[in-house]
């Protein structure tokens, strides 16, 4: 049974950090595209970053640029999102996800609340 996870959300202090965490388990996560999503309050749910099953290559939507960074660890299974210099529009649920081939799982997300 394929699960991904998601942990480290919580409440933060504009200019904060968070990392959040994806273990994945079920399937044999180097051979997964992962990436995370967000979905903020209200809105539609958009892409966070994405990282290649060889850790090699990763992207980013335009407003996580140079905020936050995307990495994984193959051998624990494990995603991670560092989320530098956060903005109270960072709030959002985000959600790992993991493809393979034409199979797209997702994780039932962690909180994420930007406030002062």
């Amino acid at each position: 049974q394929v699960q991904l996870v998601e942990s480290g959300g919580d409440l933060v202090h504009p200019g904060g950090s968070l990392t959040l965490s994806c273990e994945a388990s079920g399937f044999t996560m180097s051979s997964a595209l992962m990436s995370w999503y967000r979905q903020p309050p209200g809105k539609e749910r958009e892409l966070v970053a994405w990282i290649t099953s060889d850790g090699r290559t990763t992207g980013y939507g335009n407003s996580m640029k140079g905020r936050f960074a995307i990495s994984r660890d193959n051998a624990k299974n494990t995603l991670y999102l560092q989320m530098n210099s956060l903005k109270p529009e960072d709030t959002a649920m985000y959600y790992c996800y993991a493809r393979r081939g034409i199979t797209t799982n997702r994780g039932q997300g962690t909180q994420v609340t930007v406030s002062s």
